[in-house]
């Protein structure tokens, strides 16, 4: 369960990194993103990478993953995040550019609590 929790958070922060289409892109970050998850503190794995998409200002999973997740970029580029995963979830805060974001997140899974940082690039 502990990895739900970490997958969950993994998840989450994966959809605050996204890469942006130009030509139909309503925000600056709208796009396609890769992010990277680590795990600094907890017994959640150490790390997941998850693509995500941005889509005006929405952040949405782009993988295959059963995950319900909620996220918005706002203004300056500040992004928040929830995903949930079975009994599982996690929340992640930070911040976009055009190109490179990161941030933090923590979560609570069936074994305890883990927490980390993020790291977002634009595909």
């Amino acid at each position: 369960m502990m990895r739900h929790a970490m997958t969950a958070g993994a998840a989450l922060l994966a959809l605050t990194a996204i890469s942006a289409t130009a030509a139909s892109a309503r925000t600056p970050y709208d796009g396609a993103w890769s992010v990277l998850i680590i795990t600094d503190r907890g017994t959640c794995d150490r790390a997941y990478r998850y693509s995500v998409q941005i889509v005006d200002g929405i952040v949405r999973y782009a993988g295959e993953m059963g995950l319900d997740f909620r996220g918005r970029v706002g203004r300056g580029g500040a992004i928040s995040v929830s995903v949930a995963s079975g009994g599982s979830r996690a929340d992640g805060r930070g911040r976009l550019s055009q190109s490179y974001g990161g941030g933090t997140w923590q979560g609570q899974g069936s074994t305890g609590a883990c927490s980390g940082r993020w790291t977002a690039e634009r595909r």
